[in-house]
Order: C-alpha cells, then sequence, then structure tokens
C-alpha cells in the first residue's frame, strides 16, 4: 500500500527553523515527483516546492517561500525534506507532500506547485510560527 507520512512540524518562533520530513512506504520516492504544499485556516491549499523525479536535480519554489524554504531528497531513506529556515508567522498552516506520477511537471516552472497534478497525498504535518 502506497502511503506518505509527514513529520517534523511543531511551534517555532519567528525566524527559526524546521526541518519537515516526507516519508515513503510501499514505494520508491525517486520514481515519483514529490511536492509540498500547506493550507492555514481558511485559505486553499497551495504549492510551494517540488523536486524531480530520478535523483532530484530540478527544484521549484513559490514567491512566498523562495530563499528560506530548501527541498530535498535522501533516496537511501526514501524520504524528501523541506527546510525551513527565517519562519514567518503567515508561514503557519498544514504541511502536506505528495507524490506525482507525471514527471514531466517539473520542466515548467510552476507546475509541479498545482494540486491537481498530485494523485497521492500524505496526512499533513501542523507547522504553527508564533512568539
Amino acid at each position: 500500500q502506497l502511503q506518505l507520512v509527514e513529520s517534523g512540524g511543531g511551534l517555532v518562533q519567528p525566524g527559526g527553523s524546521l526541518r519537515l520530513s516526507c516519508a515513503a512506504s510501499g514505494f520508491t520516492l525517486d520514481y515519483y515527483v514529490i511536492g509540498w504544499f500547506r493550507q492555514a485556516p481558511g485559505k486553499e491549499r497551495e504549492g510551494i516546492s517540488c523536486i524531480s523525479s530520478s535523483g532530484g536535480t530540478t527544484t521549484d519554489y513559490a514567491d512566498s517561500v523562495k530563499g528560506r524554504f530548501t527541498i530535498s531528497r535522501d533516496n537511501a531513506k526514501n524520504t524528501v525534506y523541506l527546510q525551513m529556515n527565517s519562519l514567518k508567522p503567515e508561514d503557519t498552516a498544514v504541511y502536506y507532500c505528495a507524490a506525482s506520477q507525471i514527471r514531466s511537471i517539473t520542466a515548467l516552472r510552476g507546475l509541479c506547485l498545482m494540486r491537481s497534478k498530485y494523485g497521492y497525498w500524505g496526512q499533513g504535518t501542523q507547522v504553527t510560527v508564533s512568539s
């Protein structure tokens, strides 16, 4: 059974850092494009970062997180990470990872940040940025 599990969320002060993990079971994560999304209360789920399959050398970021967040893979651990630095209160949200079999979505900027491109989702992890 294909499953994604996020972890690493929590409460952090503004300016702090967190590293989220997206671990896969039942499939090899490297075969999929992996995206990170977030959903704040009362808002739609938005794509914030993604990484290409097969080694993951292509990445994309939403403007709201560019320069602060970094996505990466560890194929040995079958895990994708999202390193989040310089966190702001507006980063508060539930964060989800998702997997897509459509490998070409990383070829055009912004395409892999579209929710509709992903068929597999984790349950989410809460990130709260507050003093």
